[in-house]
């Protein structure tokens, strides 16, 4: 079924060929965000009330109408038309959009950063580095750093609950082992700045020197990519296939940027035991409303695994900025 059209008939300014380069698009994005939570065993699932996980759905509406990330066919076509000569205007209110060559680069390249369009050259300059596609890394990013009321990443992120902090929410211990690690970025800058000994180990007096770099967006960055390269690379090794998508590496990074790689693992491979997996999902929505969700699925493991499944899927999604 195709993606609803406004009724000022956009769609008709397209060939037969453009708009169904436009619909399969929208439809890659659904299929893949489907077949990525088939493959971890978490089917797809309406919203209960209060976050928690819902019952599988019947299935037989649209079946673009309940993806995590929609895409309004009306403002495709109206960035087509921009790309091409045309005046872009949005479907719903009809004003102008603006649009330059810029923000229609070659295809491949990240795009549709908007109030973080500040931080491309970066993403652009870690991707090349570590293998990761730019637009992974933005979606890493998206889900982990707060942002402010006008959607601008914020570098002093910090998470009261923990030592998490910066745009990619390292936790004090992760972000010195990654400075002790040969071949990262951040174990080069730690080096240029003399912040390790002869054994290559984090000088005690040099520590809160190393973990305020967290707060700069080119370290963090850089040092998500380098970490995600080191999770994809533990996933892999674990026997458990990682893909070749930006969507797949990124929501596969990211689970191992959120677990860490023992825990990303074992969560792959089965889940978490009981235990870790109550604390794990305690930690993020509350031991009350873990308490809710372990009761209405009757497992622990289960509970987690459809909470960290939906809450990726719904939020580390590359093609927002593709």
């Amino acid at each position: 079924m195709m993606p609803s059209v406004g009724a000022n008939g956009d769609a008709a300014r397209l060939t037969p060929t453009q708009r169904a380069n436009l619909i399969e698009a929208a439809a890659h994005g659904a299929m893949t965000n489907r077949l990525w939570q088939a493959a971890l065993g978490q089917g797809e699932r309406t919203a209960a009330p209060d976050g928690l996980p819902g019952q599988p759905d019947a299935a037989t509406a649209d079946p673009l109408a309940r993806y995590a990330d929609p895409v309004d066919l009306s403002n495709l076509i109206a960035l087509f038309d921009a790309r091409h000569g045309g005046t872009a205007r949005a479907a719903t209110s009809g004003e102008p959009i603006a649009v330059d060559a810029a923000s229609c680069p070659p295809e491949g390249a990240i795009r549709n950063l908007g109030p973080n369009a500040v931080h491309a050259d970066t993403l652009r300059a870690a991707a090349a580095r570590s293998g990761i596609p730019d637009t992974a890394l933005a979606a890493i990013v998206q889900a982990e750093a707060a942002k402010d009321s006008g959607g601008r990443w914020n570098c002093y992120s910090r998470n009261p609950r923990s030592s998490a902090a910066g745009l990619g929410q390292f936790l004090g211990g992760t972000w010195q082992s990654l400075a002790q690690k040969p071949g990262t970025w951040l174990n080069a800058a730690a080096r240029q700045h003399g912040w390790l000994d002869d054994r290559g180990r984090v000088r005690p007096e040099t520590r809160t020197s190393l973990l305020a770099l967290r707060y700069d967006s080119t370290a963090a960055i850089h040092t998500i990519a380098d970490y995600a390269r080191s999770n994809l690379d533990t996933i892999r090794r674990a026997g458990v296939p990682v893909g070749n998508d930006p969507a797949t590496i990124a929501r596969s990074a990211y689970l191992g940027h959120h677990l860490g790689p023992g825990d990303v693992v074992r969560f792959l491979q089965g889940g978490l035991g009981a235990t870790r997996a109550r604390t794990l999902l305690a930690a993020q929505i509350g031991t009350g409303g873990a308490s809710r969700a372990i009761a209405a699925t009757g497992d622990a493991s289960a509970a987690h695994r459809a909470w960290l499944t939906a809450y990726v899927s719904r939020n580390v999604q590359p093609m927002r900025f593709a």
